[in-house]
Order: C-alpha cells, then sequence, then structure tokens
C-alpha cells in the first residue's frame, strides 16, 4: 500500500508551493499532492479510490475560479467513499455565511484564514492526520514520528 496522500486544492500555484513547503516534513509519511481545480482534485481521489489507496486529508482553498472549495467539499461529503477523509479550508475572503455552510455541510475539521502561520497550519494537519490515521484502522506505529502525541493519547484514551 502506498503512503496515504494529502490533497492540498488552490488555483493559485504560488500558494500550493508555500502550503507544500510548510508540509514538507510529513513528506516521508504522506504523499502530498497540489490540485489547481476541485476537478483536479476529484480525478485523483477517484484515482486513489480505484487504486484501494488512501486519502488522509484534504486541505482546499476557498475562492477558486470553477468551483469554491466550499461547494466541493460539500459534494465529498455526500460520497460515502470519502466520509473519513478530513478536511481544512483554507481562505482569505469566506463570509460568515460561507464559514456556517462549510461546518454544517461539508463538514469540515478546521478553518484557517489567510495568511497563515506555518506552524499553525502543520500543527492543524498533524492532528487531522492523526485522527483520521487512528481512525481509519491503519497500523499507526510507523507514523508515530510526525503524529500529534496530544492527538494520540486523547484518541486512545477514547477506545478505552
Amino acid at each position: 500500500m502506498q503512503k496515504p496522500s494529502i490533497l492540498i486544492v488552490d488555483d493559485q500555484r504560488d500558494v500550493l508551493t508555500s502550503v507544500r513547503k510548510d508540509l514538507q516534513s510529513l513528506q516521508d509519511f504522506f504523499v502530498l499532492e497540489e490540485c489547481e481545480s476541485a476537478a483536479e482534485a476529484v480525478e485523483i481521489l477517484e484515482q486513489l479510490d480505484a487504486q484501494g489507496e488512501l486519502a488522509a486529508l484534504i486541505v482546499c482553498d476557498h475562492i477558486m475560479a470553477d468551483q469554491n472549495g466550499v461547494d466541493f467539499l460539500i459534494e465529498l461529503n455526500k460520497d460515502p467513499r470519502f466520509k473519513s477523509v478530513k478536511k481544512l479550508l483554507l481562505t482569505g475572503l469566506a463570509t460568515h455565511q460561507d464559514a456556517i455552510a462549510a461546518i454544517n455541510m461539508a463538514n469540515i475539521d478546521r478553518y484557517i484564514e489567510k495568511p497563515w502561520d506555518p506552524g499553525d497550519l502543520l500543527h492543524n494537519v498533524k492532528i487531522l492526520v492523526t485522527q483520521y490515521i487512528l481512525r481509519s484502522g491503519v497500523d499507526y506505529q510507523p507514523y508515530l514520528p510526525v503524529l500529534d502525541q496530544d492527538t494520540v493519547y486523547q484518541e486512545l484514551q477514547n477506545r478505552t
């Protein structure tokens, strides 16, 4: 089995590059996939699913040219194949209504405003991939070097 994937979805190349740079410490444990549109992200998710591979997390921009991130994440949330995928919305222009829709209808796990703090982004991503790994039934031991230890402790406590 290939490493689980983290999809980074943004229609701006410089943002994709920045997010990838901020998450580079995870690349030995996760495949970092860059997608310039929601449609490209759907293609990659379909490929991963067809190959029996895992998508652990989607880091998605809100405002994109073809389809906005909230609408994409709402559609994704309706597909039972991807229910367990963690979702982080990254935005600088969302309205209060957008945030409510994302939380209620897309079931996003985290919301971070642009410009983001690289350490804060990495910390939140680690929390989400830790939750994903521990809840997916994958052996978490090989991932321990990059998992959020507080979340590991909480998740393991919840099992008992």
